[in-house]
């Protein structure tokens, strides 16, 4: 079984920010392989399907990006998953440019405050991720305006297409060995 979370925050306010481009990317794997991601509990989203043959449990953080390893401390203990093998998580990295995503089998919380709960939650930085590539802050800008910005119309059609990869190299993850994912998704594109 696999747990995939794709981060973000909750409610309308924040729905197609920078930040949520886990949440929008959750939503490509959902309506991909028919998972409804609306049942409450373990402080989230949450659904259970099957991905070429595995079990997964879909997850979306409700608990606001600060607070993520709450959520996924709940989710991890109730299924009892081998962290470094079967959890997945999906965030928005602002060290990649629009629309790069990056697959790494580790690592650390790089300043994003919502994979520093998860790893002060879990009491581990080893577990696999897809970052998605949201740009750079420009100069002048408030950091946490600018992931709490929406894209331009441009950047949104780069970044969905950022989001079907996200969501195709997550559902690699479940099946395939973590260097034959980074080999196929590490590219420029």
């Amino acid at each position: 079984m696999y747990v995939i979370a794709g981060l973000g925050n909750p409610g309308k306010k924040y729905a197609k920010t920078r930040h949520n481009a886990g949440f929008d990317t959750i939503d490509i794997i959902a309506d991909r392989y028919r998972i409804d991601v609306t049942t409450e509990k373990f402080k989230a989203l949450v659904g259970t399907g099957v991905i070429d043959g595995q079990k997964v449990i879909l997850v979306k953080p409700q608990t606001f990006m600060n607070l993520s390893g709450e959520s996924l401390r709940l989710v991890c203990d109730f299924y009892k998953i081998d962290l470094e093998e079967e959890l997945i998580v999906i965030y928005d990295d602002i060290s990649l440019d629009p629309g790069q995503i990056r697959v790494r089998k580790k690592g650390s919380a790089g300043g994003h405050n919502g994979l520093k709960s998860i790893i002060a939650q879990l009491g581990t930085q080893v577990f696999k991720r897809v970052k998605v590539g949201v740009g750079e802050k420009p100069e002048g800008y408030d950091l946490a305006d600018y992931v709490l910005g929406r894209f331009s119309f441009s950047e949104r059609l780069d970044m969905e297409d950022a989001f079907d990869r996200a969501a195709r190299a997550a559902a690699a993850l479940v099946t395939q060995e973590p260097e034959a994912v980074m080999n196929q998704y590490n590219k420029k594109e």
